[in-house]
């Protein structure tokens, strides 16, 4: 695994950040793509260790590409110097949940979990109701010591406790979120050995696995929205 391809890549397109650079040098994306899909494998027979679930996952098919939808940014340029993944049960999708994985150059890389979207107004609502309902389970969660020690939950949220849901409850604070997920950052430094990266990154995800799974609880029978 080149990890040092892989970000030479990157910095490379973040520096000229245009359509005809990157067409350019198609075949610098294609080598550094190729690095990219070889360390989600690896990884993933990693994951697979403690979670069976992601093995019939083809990491070519977990991967989002460069391209930036700029019609409603500010921020016109073409592409995202970033390499992504999301490894779930049923491959990228945003549900469910799973381990995210994003290498950016700059110190902007890092490792999740969760439900980052939170434009699904049913996934929210299924996620608030079973914590409503599951108080006790997210607490011992998100207290594990281990947990603890790595992460702390983080969504978007809403000012007040929704319509619905008691004001006073135990996990009110939670009962805001519209989405409930964790990041880890990486710097740079970390992908000059990507043996241990990848053996640091399954560890994390071991010990997220019992946030994912709780989400995905929340989450049976959700089914994404048809696209219009």
């Amino acid at each position: 695994m080149n990890t040092q391809l892989i970000m030479d890549y990157l910095s490379a397109l973040s520096m000229n950040n245009n359509r005809e650079w990157y067409h350019a040098n198609k075949d610098g994306y294609k080598k550094a793509n190729a690095e990219f899909e070889h360390l989600l494998q690896t990884l993933m027979l990693e994951i697979g260790r403690f979670d069976s679930s992601i093995l019939q996952n083809d990491p070519k098919d977990l991967t989002f590409k460069l391209v930036r939808d700029t019609r409603f940014s500010h921020d016109k340029s073409p592409y995202n110097p970033a390499f992504r993944a999301h490894i779930s049960s049923k491959g990228k999708l945003p549900v469910p949940v799973g381990y995210y994985l994003m290498i950016k150059p700059g110190d902007q890389s890092f490792l999740g979990g969760g439900l980052f979207a939170d434009m699904f107004k049913d996934a929210t609502a299924m996620v608030r109701d079973y914590i409503a309902q599951n108080g006790g389970e997210w607490e011992r969660v998100i207290h594990e010591p281990e947990f603890e020690q790595h992460f702390t939950v983080k969504g978007t949220a809403l000012k007040r406790v929704p319509a619905g849901y008691e004001k006073e409850h135990p996990q009110a604070d939670y009962l805001k979120f519209r989405s409930w997920y964790l990041e880890y950052p990486l710097k740079d430094e970390e992908w000059k050995d990507a043996e241990q990266l990848v053996a640091k990154a399954a560890d994390l995800f071991r010990i997220m696995k019992p946030f994912n799974d709780y989400l995905n609880k929340a989450l049976a029978g959700f089914q994404m929205p048809s696209r219009p």
